[in-house]
């Protein structure tokens, strides 16, 4: 029962976070304007994702490494736009900062959730 829960919460955190990845990107955009090309590398975070989701056919255990390297290409994603600027001035580096952090920070508590379930 306790494993249902788990990768229920774990799912339901990582489609929260890919949703909220598209819903910004496409109202707004992330980096800078919403057609600046370099919204597409957030894209390619959750193609990640869905690749590894199909991958590992949504085991706990696959999907917690997979939600693990959607995190570290979350990182890649925001030290390359950091490092050169992308977006600046419409969006402060600051927003960078702090939104890709948030979703390291799902991608990672999904993740964990999902390594729970997998123990059970």
């Amino acid at each position: 029962m306790r494993k249902r829960v788990s990768y229920r919460i774990a799912m339901g955190i990582a489609w929260f976070a890919a949703l909220l990845i598209l819903w910004i990107n496409l109202a707004v955009g992330i980096i800078g304007e919403p057609d600046d090309p370099a919204n597409l590398m957030y894209f390619a975070v959750l193609a990640v994702g869905l690749g590894g989701a199909v991958i590992a056919r949504l085991r706990p255990g696959g999907m917690a490494r997979v939600l693990v390297v959607m995190a570290l290409a979350q990182v890649l994603v925001g030290a390359v736009t950091l490092s050169t600027g992308m977006g600046f001035p419409p969006t402060p580096p600051l927003t960078y900062l702090v939104l890709n952090l948030v979703l390291i920070a799902f991608w990672i508590g999904a993740a964990k959730l999902f390594q729970h379930a997998a123990r059970e």
